[in-house]
């Protein structure tokens, strides 16, 4: 199924919106509660999936809105389609937090993206959203995004969110070392797994967890500068009886913590 041809605009710096430019018939998906405002002949309907699997039947909608509920995402999608004739129409959506929304052009991507759990925003319809588990235990059970991640696949524009600023990084052949949380998407292309982080005395004293991410082979990666658990973390230790603060993702507590859910 190819994906509807879309225009958009980005607007904003810190807390970003993308305007989405829709032809006459053309629909865009969207995860429940993005949507910011919407032009006259917009109308939305709330589905069971991404589009991608009406020929598979009740059981495949079935199937594929289950993966859906175990990256913690809503079970139903929007679908926003311009239902007018009189030419083009806008909607738009929001960041859920403070930081950069990023345009993915599947069809240049080699028509696949692995993102962190939480990180689609919209895309143009013939976008399959769907699930990939982590092909080690060891990155899956240490790698700061769990077990699973989400794959974009198609040939249209697709349009994800990360915290703080982004970095895009290209390997050739190379092997890159990441804090865990700092991942944000990357090629299918490259081998994901963990590694150790340093000696004993680093692991321990050193801040930065017990375990890095590594990235090698040829592809692309997209890498953001504030990681929401680290977000959260700042904001809960100002609250008044907050209680501990909730280790994130560079020491032991949180990576022996969070190792389950993935956070």
């Amino acid at each position: 199924m190819r994906s509807h041809e879309i225009d958009y605009e980005i607007i904003g710096d810190d807390i970003q919106i993308v305007e989405i430019e829709l032809d006459p018939g053309e629909v865009v998906i969207a995860e429940a509660g993005a949507m910011n405002y919407m032009e006259e002949d917009i109308t939305f309907e709330s589905r069971m999936g991404d589009g991608t699997e009406a020929d598979s039947g009740i059981m495949g909608k079935l199937f594929s809105a289950g993966k859906r509920v175990l990256t913690g995402e809503s079970l139903f999608m929007t679908h926003f389609k311009n239902s007018g004739f009189a030419g083009k129409r806008r909607v738009a959506f929001s960041a859920p937090y403070p930081g950069k929304i990023i345009p993915v052009d599947l069809g240049q991507a080699g028509g696949q993206l692995l993102c962190q759990k939480d990180a689609f925003l919209c895309a143009a319809q013939g976008t399959e959203v769907s699930i990939e588990f982590t092909k080690r235990f060891g990155a899956g059970f240490f790698g700061g995004e769990g077990f699973i991640l989400q794959k974009l696949r198609g040939d249209g524009m697709a349009f994800i969110h990360a915290g703080g600023t982004i970095i895009k990084k290209e390997l050739h052949g190379e092997t890159l070392r990441i804090d865990t949380g700092c991942i944000v998407a990357f090629s299918p292309s490259l081998d994901y797994d963990i590694q150790q982080a340093g000696n004993l005395k680093s692991m321990v004293f050193g801040g930065e967890g017990l375990f890095l991410a590594t990235l090698r082979g040829t592809g692309t990666v997209m890498l953001q500068s504030m990681p929401f658990a680290r977000l959260a973390d700042r904001i809960i230790r100002q609250i008044p009886g907050g209680g501990a603060r909730r280790q994130g993702e560079g020491s032991i507590l949180g990576t022996l913590g969070n190792m389950l859910d993935g956070d």
